[in-house]
Protein backbone atom coordinates (compact mmCIF):
# COMPACT_ATOMS: atom_id res chain seq x y z
CA UNK A 1 0.00 0.00 0.00
CA UNK A 2 1.38 3.72 -0.42
CA UNK A 3 1.74 5.86 1.79
CA UNK A 4 3.38 9.14 1.74
CA UNK A 5 5.88 10.69 4.35
CA UNK A 6 7.54 14.19 5.07
CA UNK A 7 11.11 14.08 4.40
CA UNK A 8 12.15 18.10 4.83
CA UNK A 9 10.82 20.86 6.39
CA UNK A 10 11.98 24.57 6.44
CA UNK A 11 10.62 28.42 7.45
CA UNK A 12 11.20 31.53 7.20
CA UNK A 13 10.67 34.71 9.14
CA UNK A 14 11.18 38.17 7.81
CA UNK A 15 14.03 40.70 9.14
CA UNK A 16 11.74 43.09 11.00
CA UNK A 17 9.97 42.14 14.69
CA UNK A 18 7.21 44.44 15.77
CA UNK A 19 7.11 44.02 19.42
CA UNK A 20 4.47 44.52 21.97
CA UNK A 21 6.15 47.71 23.18
CA UNK A 22 6.46 48.69 19.61
CA UNK A 23 2.74 48.60 19.39
CA UNK A 24 2.00 50.87 22.46
CA UNK A 25 3.33 53.92 20.04
CA UNK A 26 0.63 52.70 17.45
CA UNK A 27 -2.61 51.41 19.21
CA UNK A 28 -4.11 52.01 22.61
CA UNK A 29 -2.84 48.78 23.84
CA UNK A 30 0.40 47.36 26.66
CA UNK A 31 2.75 44.54 26.52
CA UNK A 32 0.58 42.98 29.59
CA UNK A 33 -2.40 42.72 28.42
CA UNK A 34 -1.41 41.52 24.90
CA UNK A 35 0.72 38.84 26.88
CA UNK A 36 -1.97 38.22 29.43
CA UNK A 37 -4.95 37.36 26.38
CA UNK A 38 -2.69 36.49 23.75
CA UNK A 39 0.88 34.94 24.86
CA UNK A 40 2.06 36.91 22.16
CA UNK A 41 5.44 39.05 23.17
CA UNK A 42 6.49 40.28 19.41
CA UNK A 43 5.28 38.84 15.94
CA UNK A 44 8.07 39.15 12.46
CA UNK A 45 6.52 42.02 9.54
CA UNK A 46 7.11 41.49 5.76
CA UNK A 47 9.86 44.17 3.94
CA UNK A 48 7.46 46.46 1.93
CA UNK A 49 9.05 44.66 -1.14
CA UNK A 50 8.39 41.15 0.09
CA UNK A 51 5.53 38.92 -1.46
CA UNK A 52 3.91 35.79 0.05
CA UNK A 53 5.58 34.06 -3.00
CA UNK A 54 9.13 35.53 -2.03
CA UNK A 55 8.55 34.49 1.79
CA UNK A 56 7.56 30.80 0.25
CA UNK A 57 10.77 30.69 -1.77
CA UNK A 58 13.27 30.74 1.50
CA UNK A 59 10.86 28.44 3.17
CA UNK A 60 11.20 25.90 0.19
CA UNK A 61 14.89 26.10 -0.21
CA UNK A 62 15.73 25.23 3.26
CA UNK A 63 12.84 22.19 3.30
CA UNK A 64 14.70 20.99 0.09
CA UNK A 65 18.44 21.13 1.53
CA UNK A 66 16.90 19.47 4.71
CA UNK A 67 15.28 16.94 2.37
CA UNK A 68 18.41 16.48 0.68
CA UNK A 69 16.26 15.81 -2.98
CA UNK A 70 16.90 17.52 -6.25
CA UNK A 71 14.69 20.31 -7.23
CA UNK A 72 13.47 18.42 -10.40
CA UNK A 73 11.95 15.94 -8.01
CA UNK A 74 9.50 18.15 -6.90
CA UNK A 75 5.91 17.19 -9.07
CA UNK A 76 3.00 18.55 -7.50
CA UNK A 77 2.72 21.86 -5.18
CA UNK A 78 0.26 23.13 -3.08
CA UNK A 79 0.16 26.69 -1.44
CA UNK A 80 -1.80 27.79 1.64
CA UNK A 81 -2.47 31.18 1.35
CA UNK A 82 -5.00 33.83 2.57
CA UNK A 83 -2.64 36.90 1.29
CA UNK A 84 -1.39 35.97 -2.27
CA UNK A 85 0.87 37.60 -4.21
CA UNK A 86 -2.27 38.62 -6.85
CA UNK A 87 -5.80 37.68 -7.21
CA UNK A 88 -4.19 35.51 -9.87
CA UNK A 89 -2.58 33.63 -10.94
CA UNK A 90 -2.20 31.20 -7.85
CA UNK A 91 0.95 31.90 -5.60
CA UNK A 92 1.95 28.56 -6.34
CA UNK A 93 2.35 29.29 -10.04
CA UNK A 94 4.51 32.18 -8.60
CA UNK A 95 6.54 30.39 -6.64
CA UNK A 96 6.75 27.27 -9.54
CA UNK A 97 8.43 29.63 -11.38
CA UNK A 98 10.90 31.49 -9.13
CA UNK A 99 11.88 27.98 -7.40
CA UNK A 100 12.56 27.32 -11.95
CA UNK A 101 10.42 24.03 -11.32
CA UNK A 102 9.18 22.87 -14.79
CA UNK A 103 5.47 21.76 -15.75
CA UNK A 104 4.36 19.95 -12.69
CA UNK A 105 0.98 21.00 -11.27
CA UNK A 106 0.79 24.00 -8.96
CA UNK A 107 -2.37 25.68 -6.99
CA UNK A 108 -3.75 27.11 -3.80
CA UNK A 109 -5.64 26.41 -1.04
CA UNK A 110 -7.57 28.68 0.97
CA UNK A 111 -8.88 27.28 4.54
CA UNK A 112 -7.45 30.22 6.66
CA UNK A 113 -5.94 29.17 9.89
CA UNK A 114 -6.86 25.78 8.57
CA UNK A 115 -4.69 25.86 4.69
CA UNK A 116 -1.78 24.11 6.02
CA UNK A 117 -4.16 20.94 7.33
CA UNK A 118 -6.10 21.26 3.99
CA UNK A 119 -3.10 21.30 1.49
CA UNK A 120 -0.92 18.49 3.34
CA UNK A 121 -3.93 16.51 3.60
CA UNK A 122 -4.66 17.18 -0.03
CA UNK A 123 -0.67 16.24 -1.39
CA UNK A 124 -1.05 12.96 0.66
CA UNK A 125 -3.84 11.94 -0.84
CA UNK A 126 -2.54 12.90 -4.20
CA UNK A 127 0.62 10.61 -3.10
CA UNK A 128 -1.50 7.14 -1.64
CA UNK A 129 -3.72 7.77 -5.25
CA UNK A 130 -0.19 7.12 -7.10
CA UNK A 131 -0.83 10.42 -9.65
CA UNK A 132 2.17 12.18 -8.15
CA UNK A 133 6.08 11.06 -5.73
CA UNK A 134 7.03 14.27 -4.21
CA UNK A 135 4.80 17.16 -2.95
CA UNK A 136 6.15 20.33 -1.93
CA UNK A 137 3.67 22.16 0.77
CA UNK A 138 4.05 25.52 1.91
CA UNK A 139 1.90 27.66 3.82
CA UNK A 140 2.84 31.62 3.40
CA UNK A 141 0.81 34.39 4.95
CA UNK A 142 1.54 38.47 5.34
CA UNK A 143 -1.35 39.08 7.24
CA UNK A 144 0.31 42.32 8.46
CA UNK A 145 -1.49 44.38 5.42
CA UNK A 146 -4.89 42.96 6.16
CA UNK A 147 -4.72 44.59 9.64
CA UNK A 148 -6.48 47.78 10.61
CA UNK A 149 -3.67 49.24 13.01
CA UNK A 150 -6.03 51.39 15.11
CA UNK A 151 -8.21 48.00 16.02
CA UNK A 152 -6.39 46.64 18.87
CA UNK A 153 -8.72 43.44 19.28
CA UNK A 154 -6.84 42.16 15.89
CA UNK A 155 -3.93 43.89 15.09
CA UNK A 156 -1.97 42.38 18.06
CA UNK A 157 -2.72 39.40 16.88
CA UNK A 158 -1.05 38.22 13.52
CA UNK A 159 2.13 38.09 12.22
CA UNK A 160 3.68 37.10 9.03
CA UNK A 161 6.12 33.96 8.08
CA UNK A 162 5.96 30.86 5.77
CA UNK A 163 7.07 27.27 6.47
CA UNK A 164 7.18 24.47 4.14
CA UNK A 165 7.21 20.75 4.24
CA UNK A 166 8.44 18.25 1.34
CA UNK A 167 6.41 14.57 1.19
CA UNK A 168 7.14 12.07 -0.97
CA UNK A 169 5.79 8.16 -1.45
CA UNK A 170 6.71 5.34 0.93
CA UNK A 171 6.32 1.99 1.56
CA UNK A 172 5.79 2.85 5.31
CA UNK A 173 3.47 4.98 7.07
CA UNK A 174 4.22 8.51 7.62
CA UNK A 175 1.24 10.69 7.34
CA UNK A 176 -1.11 7.68 9.19
CA UNK A 177 -4.26 9.77 8.77
CA UNK A 178 -5.92 13.64 7.87
CA UNK A 179 -9.54 14.87 9.07
CA UNK A 180 -10.98 17.97 7.40
CA UNK A 181 -14.07 19.70 7.91
CA UNK A 182 -15.73 23.09 7.75
CA UNK A 183 -19.26 24.93 8.81
CA UNK A 184 -19.89 27.67 6.60
CA UNK A 185 -22.66 29.24 8.98
CA UNK A 186 -20.08 30.65 10.36
CA UNK A 187 -18.40 32.46 7.50
CA UNK A 188 -18.79 36.04 8.99
CA UNK A 189 -17.54 35.15 12.88
CA UNK A 190 -13.53 35.91 11.01
CA UNK A 191 -13.53 37.32 8.00
CA UNK A 192 -12.01 39.56 5.50
CA UNK A 193 -15.33 40.72 4.09
CA UNK A 194 -13.83 42.72 1.33
CA UNK A 195 -13.10 42.59 -2.59
CA UNK A 196 -12.37 44.41 -5.55
CA UNK A 197 -15.13 45.58 -7.67
CA UNK A 198 -14.70 47.14 -10.85
CA UNK A 199 -11.56 48.56 -9.61
CA UNK A 200 -12.30 49.64 -6.34
CA UNK A 201 -12.38 48.32 -2.68
CA UNK A 202 -16.36 47.13 -2.23
CA UNK A 203 -16.61 46.56 1.73
CA UNK A 204 -14.55 46.42 4.87
CA UNK A 205 -10.92 45.73 3.61
CA UNK A 206 -9.36 44.55 7.28
CA UNK A 207 -9.69 41.24 9.02
CA UNK A 208 -13.03 41.19 11.22
CA UNK A 209 -13.56 38.95 14.28
CA UNK A 210 -15.96 37.87 17.21
CA UNK A 211 -13.18 37.13 19.38
CA UNK A 212 -15.16 34.87 22.03
CA UNK A 213 -17.08 32.99 19.50
CA UNK A 214 -14.11 32.05 17.62
CA UNK A 215 -12.37 31.29 21.18
CA UNK A 216 -15.21 28.93 22.30
CA UNK A 217 -15.69 27.61 19.05
CA UNK A 218 -11.98 26.42 18.63
CA UNK A 219 -11.07 24.79 21.86
CA UNK A 220 -14.39 22.89 21.23
CA UNK A 221 -13.63 21.51 17.62
CA UNK A 222 -9.82 21.71 18.48
CA UNK A 223 -10.17 18.70 21.43
CA UNK A 224 -13.14 17.05 19.45
CA UNK A 225 -10.44 16.61 16.18
CA UNK A 226 -8.10 15.15 18.33
CA UNK A 227 -10.01 12.55 19.04
CA UNK A 228 -11.23 12.08 15.75
CA UNK A 229 -7.74 11.34 14.52
CA UNK A 230 -6.74 8.80 17.46
CA UNK A 231 -9.83 6.77 17.47
CA UNK A 232 -9.31 6.41 13.66
CA UNK A 233 -6.20 4.89 14.23
CA UNK A 234 -6.92 2.74 17.36
CA UNK A 235 -4.77 5.24 19.52
CA UNK A 236 -4.88 7.00 22.96
CA UNK A 237 -3.97 10.81 24.25
CA UNK A 238 -1.09 9.32 26.30
CA UNK A 239 0.48 8.12 22.93
CA UNK A 240 0.57 11.39 21.24
CA UNK A 241 4.74 12.39 21.71
CA UNK A 242 3.88 16.12 20.38
CA UNK A 243 0.87 18.23 19.44
CA UNK A 244 1.37 20.55 17.12
CA UNK A 245 -2.00 23.11 17.14
CA UNK A 246 -2.83 26.12 14.89
CA UNK A 247 -0.88 28.87 17.04
CA UNK A 248 -3.78 31.67 17.21
CA UNK A 249 -3.73 32.38 20.54
CA UNK A 250 -1.95 30.51 23.82
CA UNK A 251 -4.89 30.22 25.84
CA UNK A 252 -7.01 28.26 23.16
CA UNK A 253 -4.11 25.60 22.76
CA UNK A 254 -3.67 25.64 26.99
CA UNK A 255 -7.42 24.99 26.91
CA UNK A 256 -7.25 22.38 24.28
CA UNK A 257 -3.90 20.85 25.92
CA UNK A 258 -5.83 20.35 29.43
CA UNK A 259 -9.32 19.12 28.15
CA UNK A 260 -7.00 16.73 26.19
CA UNK A 261 -5.15 16.00 29.55
CA UNK A 262 -1.60 16.76 27.18
CA UNK A 263 0.77 18.12 28.69
CA UNK A 264 2.32 21.30 27.36
CA UNK A 265 5.26 19.80 27.74
CA UNK A 266 4.27 17.56 24.55
CA UNK A 267 2.69 20.97 23.10
CA UNK A 268 4.90 22.78 20.40
CA UNK A 269 4.18 26.38 20.75
CA UNK A 270 5.55 29.38 18.77
CA UNK A 271 3.09 31.89 19.40
CA UNK A 272 5.10 34.32 21.53
CA UNK A 273 8.12 35.08 19.01
CA UNK A 274 5.21 34.39 16.05
CA UNK A 275 2.16 35.58 16.86
CA UNK A 276 -0.75 33.75 14.71
CA UNK A 277 0.23 33.53 11.04
CA UNK A 278 -2.20 31.57 10.16
CA UNK A 279 -1.53 28.92 7.21
CA UNK A 280 2.24 29.76 8.20
CA UNK A 281 1.80 28.66 11.65
CA UNK A 282 1.86 24.88 11.98
CA UNK A 283 4.39 24.18 9.33
CA UNK A 284 7.01 27.02 11.46
CA UNK A 285 6.14 25.19 14.67
CA UNK A 286 6.80 21.77 13.02
CA UNK A 287 10.11 23.01 11.33
CA UNK A 288 11.01 24.53 14.62
CA UNK A 289 10.66 21.03 16.65
CA UNK A 290 12.80 18.91 13.80
CA UNK A 291 15.54 21.70 13.88
CA UNK A 292 15.79 21.41 17.74
CA UNK A 293 15.12 17.69 17.63
CA UNK A 294 12.30 17.22 19.48
CA UNK A 295 10.53 15.26 17.25
CA UNK A 296 12.30 12.01 16.64
CA UNK A 297 11.91 8.85 14.59
CA UNK A 298 8.66 6.75 15.05
CA UNK A 299 6.95 9.64 17.26
CA UNK A 300 3.31 10.24 17.04
CA UNK A 301 2.73 14.01 15.97
CA UNK A 302 -0.87 15.59 15.39
CA UNK A 303 -1.26 18.77 13.33
CA UNK A 304 -4.52 20.35 13.86
CA UNK A 305 -6.00 23.60 13.05
CA UNK A 306 -9.12 26.54 13.11
CA UNK A 307 -9.53 28.57 10.81
CA UNK A 308 -12.56 31.20 9.49
CA UNK A 309 -15.15 29.77 7.84
CA UNK A 310 -15.15 27.98 10.24
CA UNK A 311 -12.46 25.24 8.85
CA UNK A 312 -10.65 23.04 10.88
CA UNK A 313 -8.70 19.72 10.53
CA UNK A 314 -5.69 17.13 11.88
CA UNK A 315 -3.19 15.20 10.33
CA UNK A 316 -1.51 12.40 12.30
CA UNK A 317 1.59 11.87 11.81
CA UNK A 318 4.22 8.59 12.46
CA UNK A 319 7.99 10.30 12.24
Amino acid sequence: MTHSKIIGTGSYLPEKILTNQDLESIVDTNDSWIRTRTGIEQRHIAADNEMASDLAVNACLKAIESADISIDKIDLIIVATTTPDMTFPSTACILQNKLGIKDCPAFDVQAVCSGFVYALATADMFIRAGKYKTALVVGTEIYSRLLDWSDRSTCVLFGDGAGAVLITKSEQPGILSSHLHANGSHYNTLSLPGNISHGKIQGNPFVTMEGNTVFKFAVKVMEEIVYEALSENNLQTSDIDWLIPHQANIRIIRSTAKKLGISMEKVVTTIAKHGNTSAASIPLALDLAVRDKRIKPNQYVLLEGVGGGFTWGAVLIRW
